[in-house]
């Protein structure tokens, strides 16, 4: 049966990570388009901001993580921060995806691997940073604990991620937009039947900002804290690897 005739596993379980892993591979040659045109080129302003949270200058040649790293575009704005003399490795379970970032800067290492199983030595990192990748994973509590272990003591992990307006008006407004015209453009562009109606409805599934930065601090980080952006249709979180 086809994606588009059942019901969207955004519940978790093999059959998201199964429907995850294909989606993205189809609609990859589209990605970075889509993300400038679905947020109004916001996505790179608010990487921009995320990097500036994520405290890379106390360690500037250091090594940071680039998780459910897509193609790239979360490590390649570190990179091009002045100052920053470090690498990046961006690790990603859609070959498809990196293979597209490749090009976006000789200082990010791609690596394909998942998220909740990476392959990475303990506390090998400087610090990590999340672009709208927790809320695909299978089991976020297993995902955040994953990123913890590979973080030194005191490095912070920056996510951004999707979210839905507190205000009831705005909700409702947006929710016009994300679940009748977003999926239509997505549908249009990418030619991919449900990658943008996965959008909202994982979204809708996903925790609210306070129940994610309890769970964060539940996976073993400090000074939790997190903001949101544009009314509220994104948010950030930061926390510190304890």
């Amino acid at each position: 049966m086809l994606a588009s005739e059942r019901e969207l596993p955004v519940s978790g379980g093999p059959g998201k990570r199964a429907y995850v892993r294909e989606m993205f591979t189809a609609i990859a040659p589209t990605y970075d388009r889509l993300n400038r045109i679905i947020s109004l080129r916001f996505d790179q302003r608010w990487r921009r901001y995320a990097v500036r949270r994520l405290g890379w200058e106390r360690r500037p040649a250091g090594v940071y993580l680039d998780l459910c790293a897509g193609t790239l575009d979360f490590g390649a704005t570190l990179v091009r921060q002045p100052g920053f003399a470090g690498r990046v490795v961006g690790a990603d379970f859609v070959p498809a995806m990196l293979r597209l970032g490749r090009g976006k800067s000789s200082r990010i290492a791609p690596v394909t691997a998942d998220a909740l199983d990476l392959p990475f030595p303990d506390a090998s990192f400087d610090g990590a940073m999340v672009g709208w990748g927790v809320r695909n994973l299978t089991d976020l509590d297993a995902g955040l604990a994953e990123a913890a272990r590979v973080l030194r003591p005191g490095a912070r992990l920056v996510i951004l991620e999707m979210t839905l307006p507190p205000d009831p008006r705005l909700r409702a407004v947006y929710q016009v937009y994300f679940r009748r015209v977003l999926p239509r453009i997505g549908r249009l562009i990418s030619k991919h039947t449900t990658a943008y109606t996965w959008l909202p409805e994982s979204t809708q599934a996903f925790p609210p900002p306070a129940e994610l930065a309890q769970r964060l601090t539940n996976s073993g980080f400090t000074d939790v804290r997190w903001r949101l952006f544009f009314g509220g249709v994104c948010a950030l979180h930061v926390g510190t690897r304890s």
